[in-house]
């Protein structure tokens, strides 16, 4: 049997990591027994799906690289093929028309209610064979009346639901429109799903699924319902918690790898592996590992997975993600051989390319001001004579390099018997601004023999005038 797994989100929000995770689950399933993922919009809310929720979706998965097999499909174009079905199954009594109204319907739920009974439709309407004047029917599918629906759940085991607790769902509104859970049963039918890969929010809804296919003759896919994300204070994850679009984390400065990384170890292990490549992930991924309890999501562990996979990334694969974030400091960094040089330089310095980013300004164009302690520290008249030693020395350098840059420095912390650093700091507030920096001799080297010598002068020239 080939593995056919979907992801299929809903657009009536923004795409967060608990779907996120879920598509990175059924991603991997599908590619560790080399299988098909589908990409599945499951559109049918016309009134609160938007646009831009698609959008993130589609650039959300475009980013992280979870690329489909097959779609993205929209239900919204299938709607001729769930009336066909549809039709189908009023046909073969497998379905019936409901013109209960609203008001009947409030009606039976309060008589219910006040009965302490389980609110459900009583399907009145099962047996009905006469049009009711004045009403547009529902359609309702005819759920077995005994018996039990045994979900062999991949991750919960054994979840039985009695035949004689699920009531008799609607299939088709009154206007025409099929609903999400009879959608959803005819596109896994349709696409060959092989294993349904969803929050367990959706486990209530499996069982009236399961039946509406073996009504149709399908055999129903294996289901997997996953726990849900929950804060580090135990409630469900909110914005508070971090629960943003995922393209958020793109603007953070998170890399996709590291952020799959984080969200596949939320609920699944493989030892005490920590730091994982996609391939790695591909290759131990296993549905049936995943635990039942809920996970608890932790910004400080994704921030110090995305540093192990900055340090680890090959570095032409960090430049495209440093480019936009300087971009949004309304820095164009042109070419790559600075931004290379930066990157590696930056990278066990960095938990983010935004902070990257932010700490590299100085690299690509003048800074305003220095830091107001650093160098009032620093750039005094005892600086002075380092200073002009370090730009005479630069000058007379035929190789501008970091090993060349630093037997200028050290021949100067010589001379003036001096730790190498207390000539370092000096140059680096001078150049940088601050005093935090990658080691000197390489910010030199990046810097280049021009813009060092400038800011040497301009250093020299703003102790003149503090004296």
């Amino acid at each position: 049997m080939t593995v056919v797994t979907r992801f299929a989100p809903s657009p009536t929000g923004m795409l967060h990591i608990g779907g996120v995770r879920t598509a990175l689950f059924s991603w991997l399933y599908a590619r560790h027994f080399g299988g098909k993922f589908i990409l599945r919009v499951e559109d049918t809310d016309r009134e609160r799906s938007t646009d831009e929720a698609v959008r993130v979706i589609l650039d959300g998965m475009a980013w992280l690289d979870l690329r489909a097999d097959e779609g993205p499909f929209f239900q919204t174009q299938h709607y001729g093929r769930y009336r066909t079905v549809i039709q189908q199954m009023l046909e073969n009594g497998n379905a019936y028309h409901c013109y209960c109204t609203k008001q009947e319907l409030d009606q039976m739920r309060e008589q219910q209610l006040a009965h302490k009974e389980k609110p459900r439709y009583d399907g009145r309407c099962r047996e009905r064979r006469e049009p009711r004047t004045g009403v547009t029917p529902v359609v309702r599918f005819k759920n077995p009346l005994e018996g039990d629906v045994v979900v062999e759940d991949l991750v919960h085991g054994t979840v039985v639901f009695k035949n004689a607790e699920l009531d008799d769902l609607i299939i088709e509104r009154s206007d025409g429109n099929p609903t999400y859970n009879f959608c959803v049963v005819v596109d896994d039918w349709d696409m060959g799903i092989t294993h349904v890969i969803r929050g367990d929010d959706h486990l209530n809804n499996t069982p009236r699924q399961m039946n509406m296919l073996r009504a149709l003759g399908a055999v129903p896919p294996a289901y997997a319902h996953v726990p849900m994300i929950l804060g580090a204070d135990g409630a469900k994850l909110s914005k508070r918690h971090g629960a943003v679009s995922v393209l958020q984390y793109q603007e953070e400065g998170f890399l996709p790898d590291a952020l799959l990384n984080y969200l596949v170890r939320l609920g699944w292990s493989h030892g005490d592996q920590e730091v994982f490549s996609r391939e790695e992930m591909i290759a131990a991924f296993d549905i049936k590992d995943v635990n039942k309890a809920a996970s608890a999501f932790n910004p400080d562990k994704l921030l110090w997975l995305n540093q192990q996979h900055l340090m680890r990334a090959p570095v032409s694969t960090l430049l495209a993600g440093l480019r936009s974030q300087l971009a949004m400091l309304g820095i164009q960094a042109q070419g790559d051989l600075l931004l290379e040089g930066v990157v590696n330089a930056q990278r066990e310095r960095a938990k983010t390319l935004k902070e990257m980013a932010h700490n590299s300004v100085f690299f690509f164009r003048e800074f305003e001001h220095y830091d107001e302690r650093a160098a009032k520290k620093n750039l005094n008249h005892e600086a002075v004579p380092l200073l002009r030693a370090l730009q005479a020395g630069f000058n007379t350098v035929a190789k501008w390099d970091a090993g060349t840059i630093h037997e200028v420095i050290s021949s100067v912390a010589t001379r003036y018997g001096l730790g190498l650093g207390k000539v370092a700091q000096p140059l680096r507030v001078a150049i940088a601004g601050g005093p935090v920096s990658p080691p000197i001799d390489l910010t030199v080297a990046l810097l280049g023999a021009e813009r060092t010598g400038a800011r040497i002068e301009r250093a020299l020239n703003w102790i003149g005038n503090q004296l």
